[in-house]
C-alpha cells in the first residue's frame, strides 16, 4: 500500500514539474489588445496575438515619420518650423514659428518628446506639405510591406483610415534600428538640442527606456481611442529583440507589459562568444616547425543562440605558413554562422614571431633534399678519395722512377 502511495505520488509530482515547465516555455498572455515580439537580426517571431489587427498607432507614427526625415534630409540641414497651431494637452518640443532648427534636433523632440510641431515641421521639409507627406508616408508603407498600415497625418492623431498593426509596427522598428543614425536617437536618455542659441537639454519621455538599463528604444503613443502603444527595443544575453504592444489600458501597464514580452524572448537565448581576443581561433602547421601557430584576434563576437540553432566559426586561413612572419601579421579571418547566416567576420594574426629558415632546416625539413644533400656529400666524398688516391698514385710512381733511375 505503502509504495503504491509512493509511486501515484512520484507521478503527481512529475506532472505538475512537467506542467509547470511546459508554462513557463510559453509565450506570457498580455493586458492588451494586440502584441507581437521578433528577433532583431532575423525577424522570426517569438510571439504574438493579434499581429496583423488593425489598430489605432497614436505617436507610433512618428516612427515613419522619422524614417523618411533620415531618407530624404541631412542631419545638418536647418529648416524653418511650422506654424503649428497645438491644442491643449498635444506633445510639444516647443518650436516657435519660423525657428531655424537642425533635422537631428528635430529628430530628437520627435522622438524623444513625441513633439507634434516637431512632426510637421519635418512633413513641411521633406515634402512641402503634411498633405503630400502623408501621401508619401503611405507608399512607403507599401514598399516596406507593411500590408495593415495607412496614415491619415504624421503625428498619430486618431483617424479612421489611420491605424497599423502589432507585426508592422515591429517591422518598421526594425528597419529603423538598422539605420545606424536612428539608433543613438532611440536609446537616448538624455540628449543636447545644439542648434538652440543656447543649446538645451532635453530628457526622454519614454518611461521604459528611462527604466530599464538594456533598453534600446523606441517610441511610444497614447490617444484616448488607441490605448497606450509602445514599440520597443532591448538587448540582453547578446540577443537584440523588438517588441510591439498595442492598445494596453494604462502607461504602467503599457510599459510592465513589454516588459515581460521581452523577458520571455531573452529566456529562449543562450549567449555564446565563440571569438575572444587573445584566444587562439585555429592553429596552422609552421613549415620546418614541430609546433603549430595560434591565430588570434583583438575582436570578441558574442552572439545569442536559440536551442537547436547551429554556431559554427569558419576560418580562412593558409594550409601551412613558412618563416619570416612577424606577430600582429595579419594571415586571415574567421566568420562566424549561425544556422549558416553570417554574423561577423575577424581577422586572424599570428600569435608569435617566427624565425626565416635556415639551409639546415630546409634541408632536414624535405626528404627529397636531404637525399640529394646526402648523394651530393657521397659524391664529394668519392671525389674527394679519387683526388687523394690518384695523388698516391702519382707520387708512387713518381718515386718508382726515380729509384729505377738510380740502379742505372
Amino acid at each position: 500500500m505503502t509504495s503504491c502511495l509512493a509511486i501515484l505520488l512520484g507521478a503527481l509530482l512529475l506532472t505538475l514539474s512537467t506542467d509547470a515547465a511546459s508554462a513557463a516555455e510559453q509565450p506570457p498572455k498580455l493586458d492588451a489588445k494586440a502584441w507581437v515580439l521578433i528577433d532583431a537580426r532575423t525577424g522570426e517571431v517569438l510571439a504574438e496575438e493579434g499581429p496583423d489587427e488593425r489598430l489605432g498607432m497614436a505617436s507610433t507614427t512618428k516612427m515613419m515619420t522619422a524614417y523618411l526625415a533620415l531618407k530624404k534630409l541631412p542631419l545638418s540641414k536647418k529648416v524653418p518650423a511650422a506654424d503649428y497651431a497645438a491644442t491643449p494637452a498635444e506633445s510639444l518640443m516647443g518650436l516657435k514659428a519660423r525657428q531655424k532648427i537642425s533635422v537631428r534636433d528635430l529628430l530628437y523632440g520627435l522622438i524623444m518628446l513625441s513633439g507634434n510641431d516637431a512632426a510637421v515641421t519635418i512633413a513641411e521639409a521633406v515634402s512641402g506639405s503634411e498633405k503630400r507627406f502623408v501621401r508619401l508616408m503611405n507608399r512607403t508603407a507599401g514598399q516596406l510591406g507593411l500590408e495593415d498600415t495607412s496614415y491619415e497625418n504624421s503625428i498619430g492623431l486618431d483617424g479612421r483610415n489611420h491605424y497599423s498593426s502589432a507585426a508592422d509596427l515591429a517591422r518598421l522598428g526594425q528597419v529603423l534600428m538598422e539605420m545606424p543614425r536612428f539608433r543613438p536617437i532611440a536609446s537616448s536618455r538624455t540628449a543636447t538640442l545644439k542648434s538652440y542659441s543656447p543649446p538645451i537639454e532635453i530628457e526622454t519621455l519614454n518611461d521604459f527606456v528611462l527604466n530599464n538599463k538594456w533598453a534600446k528604444g523606441i517610441k511610444t503613443g497614447h490617444t484616448v481611442s488607441a490605448g497606450y502603444v509602445l514599440v520597443s527595443d532591448g538587448r540582453r544575453r547578446a540577443t537584440e529583440l523588438i517588441g510591439a504592444v498595442v492598445a494596453a489600458p494604462t502607461e504602467l501597464q503599457r510599459d510592465s507589459e513589454s516588459v515581460k514580452l521581452l523577458d520571455y524572448g531573452f529566456s529562449l537565448y543562450t549567449k555564446q562568444v565563440p571569438v575572444r581576443p587573445g584566444r587562439a581561433v585555429v592553429r596552422i602547421p609552421v613549415r620546418y616547425e614541430d609546433e603549430d601557430l595560434a591565430l588570434t584576434t583583438g575582436t570578441s563576437v558574442r552572439i545569442g543562440v536559440q536551442e537547436g540553432e547551429r554556431l559554427r566559426v569558419e576560418s580562412d586561413v593558409p594550409a601551412e605558413v613558412e618563416g619570416p612572419v612577424s606577430q600582429g601579421e595579419k594571415l586571415g579571418s574567421a566568420t562566424v554562422t549561425v544556422d549558416g547566416e553570417r554574423i561577423q567576420m575577424v581577422s586572424l594574426f599570428a600569435s608569435r614571431d617566427i624565425a626565416e629558415p635556415t639551409l639546415l632546416d630546409r634541408l632536414t625539413g624535405n626528404i627529397i633534399y636531404l637525399v640529394i644533400a646526402l648523394i651530393l656529400v657521397m659524391f664529394a666524398i668519392l671525389g674527394l678519395l679519387a683526388v687523394v688516391r690518384h695523388r698516391h698514385q702519382s707520387r708512387m710512381r713518381r718515386k718508382l722512377r726515380r729509384v729505377t733511375r738510380s740502379r742505372r
